[in-house]
C-alpha cells in the first residue's frame, strides 16, 4: 500500500466515523501538536469534533506523500454548533482549511501537526 492510498483510507475511516477501525491507521502512542494523546485520546478528540460539528466531512484538497511524512490541506464546509475555536459560530455554515502534517511508521500515524485557518472563519462570521 502506498502512503497516498493509506491516507485516503484513513480519511474515509474518519468520514464514516468508524472508530473501531481507527487503530488500523493511528498508533497507540500518537501525539497531536506535541501532546501525547494515545489512541484513546485521539479517538475522543475526533468524536468530540463530530459532536461539535454534526455535518463534519473531511475533503482532501492537496496531498503530498514523502515517506515517512504526509502533508495535506483539508477543506471543510460545515456548521459547527456553539463556539468553535473560541468563535461564536452557533450553527452558521463556514468554510475553512486545515494544514496538517503526519509522521507515519509501519503504516500507523505517530505524530500529527495541525493548524486550522481561523482567520478565514473570522472573516466569514464578521459579515
Amino acid at each position: 500500500m502506498t502512503l497516498h492510498a493509506f491516507y485516503h483510507a484513513y480519511i474515509d475511516c474518519l468520514n464514516k466515523q468508524d472508530w473501531g477501525a481507527l487503530s488500523q491507521y493511528v498508533a497507540e502512542d500518537v501525539h497531536h501538536n506535541g501532546r501525547p494523546l494515545k489512541l484513546a485520546g485521539y479517538r475522543a478528540m475526533l468524536v468530540k469534533d463530530f459532536q461539535d460539528i454534526p455535518d463534519l466531512h473531511f475533503v482532501i484538497d492537496h496531498l503530498i506523500c514523502e515517506p515517512p511524512f504526509i502533508a495535506a490541506r483539508l477543506a471543510f464546509d460545515c456548521s459547527p454548533k456553539g463556539d468553535f475555536l473560541g468563535l461564536n459560530i452557533d450553527g452558521r455554515r463556514v468554510s475553512f482549511a486545515e494544514n496538517v502534517f503526519y509522521e507515519v511508521r509501519s503504516y500507523r500515524i505517530v505524530e500529527v501537526w495541525s493548524i486550522i485557518d481561523k482567520h478565514a472563519i473570522e472573516l466569514q462570521i464578521m459579515t
